[in-house]
């Protein structure tokens, strides 16, 4: 496919399967950029001698970043060719990706965190990309496959980096990121077709038309709601995993890194999760997925009554669970928010993860907290509470009739 050609031809016929793949692996190199610092919070905090609300303000000011990116950014992609938009992010990411490698202190640390935040939102702009380029009646699964390359770069980012820091240093695993990014640029500036605009609304009118959309669809609103729970406790976990492995196992980085190996079977579902919101409706998929996530946190709980072995296998195993569930659910969502409106993807993809990364943010920072008032129990605790409510959210929420077409 030319980049001279537009994504309306694209989508006329069933999308070449190595395009596909290279959405998926462009988004999930891209949001992994956000997540490396979590396995080696240990090795970073020791290099620039951090306590632990030091090292949760990390991952906190990053994940805030890239809500920040997503709610003032992404708009822009309904304005502009989408294109351009990626190639432009792509080339600043890998420029901060190795500014972060050579940082000091933990004030610098601390601001590239939220600019490499800004500049990962790229992978949300390809993900409404390849709605937009999916045949129609497609876009579930097409969210979905896509969707699977974001989520295995959020876990295996945690393997990656884990050995790498490990073995190299946290400075070399930011090194080997900037590199991939400006590979994965090249690649997209190959394969990418040209976007057509689909507002003529100057910066300051689409930023306000952000609150328009809030307001008119009820359905966005319990979508962003109900993920947003779900990620906070998400955030959480795996804020605080490698601090914990640390204290209480005695583990490395190469170990806690591990883990997002057992998580990374869950973002397998995703596109099953699209093809099942297609055929059976989204709202059955986010009720089974957020009862999924909340069981997994709860089954935490039962750590103290088992051995050291059992409880790391026990963790793991709800590392399965819960991320299983978290995918399938943002999938289902995703395909409901994004049939309310097509000509405003961009916006409702801003709103859907500006919600969703606020509770990231809120997850890493009361993770933090937490942990250093009561220890594990604690963060699995207010998982498991989180999740409740997400649930809740599901349950007692109606399918508008806007998102029972989107099943169909």
């Amino acid at each position: 496919m030319k980049p001279a050609h537009t994504a309306s031809h694209a989508t006329r016929a069933s999308l070449p399967t190595g395009l596909i793949l290279v959405l998926a692996f462009a988004t999930g190199l891209s949001v992994a950029s956000i997540y490396y610092a979590q396995p080696i919070l240990p090795l970073i905090g020791n290099a620039l001698h951090l306590d632990i609300n030091g090292m949760g303000l990390i991952p906190t000011l990053t994940q805030l970043g890239y809500a920040l990116g997503i709610f003032f950014l992404l708009p822009l992609g309904d304005r502009y060719d989408r294109r351009h938009l990626i190639l432009l992010k792509c080339v600043l990411l890998a420029l901060l990706l190795a500014f972060y490698s050579f940082s000091e202190s933990l004030s610098g640390l601390l601001g590239l965190s939220l600019l490499v935040g800004m500049a990962a939102t790229v992978a949300q702009d390809i993900v409404p990309a390849a709605a937009i380029l999916a045949p129609a009646g497609k876009q579930g699964k097409m969210v979905g496959t896509v969707m699977t390359g974001l989520l295995l770069g959020i876990l295996l980012s945690r393997s990656v980096s884990g050995l790498v820091g490990a073995a190299f240093g946290w400075r070399a695993m930011y090194q080997l990121a900037a590199v991939s990014i400006a590979f994965i640029g090249l690649l997209l500036w190959r394969v990418l077709p040209n976007f057509a605009a689909h507002s003529e609304l100057g910066y300051p009118a689409l930023m306000k038309s952000l609150v328009t959309l809030w307001r008119r669809y009820p359905a966005l609103r319990q979508a962003a709601l109900a993920q947003g729970f779900l990620s906070i406790g998400f955030s959480a976990f795996w804020s605080m995993l490698a601090v914990m492995l640390h204290d209480t196992y005695h583990v490395g980085s190469a170990a806690a890194g591990a883990f997002g190996l057992a998580g990374a079977a869950g973002a397998l579902a995703a596109p099953l999760s699209g093809t099942l919101s297609d055929r059976f409706g989204p709202q059955r998929v986010t009720q089974l997925g957020a009862a999924l996530v909340s069981f997994s946190f709860a089954l935490m709980f039962a750590l103290p009554f088992f051995s050291p072995g059992m409880q790391l296998a026990i963790i793991a195993i709800a590392a399965i669970g819960f991320d299983l569930g978290l995918q399938s659910t943002l999938v289902a969502h995703q395909t409901v928010v994004y049939s309310l409106e097509p000509a405003a993807r961009g916006r409702l993809n801003a709103l859907l993860f500006t919600v969703v990364f606020i509770g990231m943010a809120l997850g890493s920072a009361l993770g933090s907290k937490v942990y250093a008032l009561a220890g594990w129990p604690a963060v699995v605790a207010l998982a498991t509470l989180v999740s409740l409510v997400s649930l809740a959210i599901r349950l007692l929420g109606k399918s508008s009739p806007l998102s029972a077409a989107a099943a169909r």
